[in-house]
This record gives C-alpha cells, sequence and structure tokens, in this order.
C-alpha cells in the first residue's frame, strides 16, 4: 500500500552567527511536519554555491553577511528562482530597505529583527507568508510606526489603521478580528476602505496586501 509523501516547507538558512543559526535550526525541527532546512550557510559564497534553483521554498538570509549582503544574494536568488520565498533578518531596524528592492523582485519579502522578534510564532508566521509570496513586516517595529503627516496613511482612521498594521504582521482577516474583538466581516469593510483611501486596486494582478504593507512601510515615520 502507497503513502502519500509528506509536504514540508524547504527552508534555507545563511547566517553568519553559527550559534543563531543553530538555534534557528533547532527552532524549526520542532515543526518537523511543516519545515525542513535543506541548507544551512555561513556566507555570501557558500549560499550562492549550495542554494541551487529548486532546492528551498523559502531562503533566510541575515542581511550582515562577512563576504556580501544578504539583500543582493535575495535579488540573485530570486532571478534566478521567481517563487523562491525571502525572509530577510537583521541585528539593526533596516525595514526600509525593502523600499529599495528592483520592481522585478519586490514581491514576497518578509522583514524580522533578530532583537525584538524573537518568538517561534513570529518566525514560523513569516516563513509561511513568504512561502506564499506575502510580505509581513516586524511586529515589535510596526507598533512603533507612525503615519507621516499628508500621506494617505495619515488619512485612516484609528481603526483601518490599528487593521492595517496587523495586516502587515502578515495576520488573516480572521485573525485580526480576533485581535480587535470584532467580527471578520468588520475587518473586511475595513480593509476595503483602507484600500480605497491608499488608492489600491484589490482587483490588481498584484496582492492588495502586500501593496499595503508596503504602503505602510513606505508613508510611516523613522522608527527610533
Amino acid at each position: 500500500m502507497s503513502t502519500i509523501p509528506p509536504v514540508f516547507l524547504r527552508i534555507a538558512l545563511v547566517e553568519d552567527q553559527p550559534l543563531f543559526r543553530a538555534m534557528l535550526a533547532r527552532t524549526l525541527d520542532h515543526h518537523t511536519d511543516e519545515f525542513k532546512v535543506v541548507l544551512q550557510a555561513g556566507s555570501f559564497a557558500e549560499a550562492t554555491r549550495g542554494l541551487l534553483p529548486g532546492l528551498a521554498d523559502v531562503a533566510v538570509l541575515d542581511i550582515d553577511l562577512p563576504d556580501g549582503n544578504g539583500i543582493s544574494l535575495g535579488v540573485r536568488l530570486r532571478r534566478v528562482q521567481p517563487q523562491l520565498g525571502i525572509l530577510l533578518l537583521s541585528a539593526h531596524d533596516a525595514m526600509d530597505l525593502l523600499l529599495d528592492l528592483p520592481k522585478d523582485v519586490a514581491h514576497g519579502w518578509c522583514y524580522l529583527s533578530k532583537t525584538s522578534s524573537t518568538t517561534e510564532e513570529t518566525l514560523v508566521a513569516a516563513l509561511r507568508a513568504a512561502a506564499a509570496g506575502h510580505t509581513v513586516l516586524d511586529p515589535a517595529l510596526l507598533a512603533k510606526a507612525t503615519p507621516r503627516a499628508g500621506s494617505a496613511v495619515a488619512q485612516l482612521t484609528d481603526r483601518q489603521f490599528a487593521v492595517l498594521r496587523l495586516l502587515a504582521e502578515g495576520l488573516s482577516n480572521a485573525g485580526i478580528g480576533e485581535r480587535l474583538g470584532i467580527t471578520e466581516k468588520s475587518v473586511q469593510n475595513h480593509v476595503n476602505a483602507m484600500y480605497a483611501t491608499l488608492g489600491i486596486d484589490a482587483d490588481s494582478r498584484r496582492n492588495p496586501r502586500v501593496s499595503a504593507a508596503l504602503r505602510l512601510l513606505e508613508e510611516t515615520g523613522p522608527i527610533d
């Protein structure tokens, strides 16, 4: 009798600090039904040699590598494998670097800070989002974000802005409703109104939730 093999999200870890890399691998070992680490690398060169097209579904990339930059590595990998999910990790609060990505590879990048987003739940959610081509931003940094005066984001109601921040964390409408104590239908109404204010076409080929998350990043003030 044949059995259907399990379906894993294959994860490549590119991190120059051996201890932190091992901690990530051990964390993912707790989710063997969902994730499988297929590559561990400590440098740009090692990742370039080992991360062949089709090997992984998501690449977790430290931004600061000893022989290069994780963002440049992500761009290079994505141009060879367009569906590869990218999760950036950094010891510095540098989310705004996502705004400078080349347009041809800008979709579906996620960002977590090593110093603020240290929970297993946050990491797992970001990996799932990256694999699906979504954008998830660091929850702790988003909590400090405030709309820039005169921006479209500043025109949102307090409730719409709260929904936008949770959307940028990668929560579903159901998850947002649970967090805010409102119905999923109310969340959808707020999302639709938010899209209208931001000028985001909900029917566009580009994922509107990704566009909204990047808009939040673009139109909020500096994060201390």
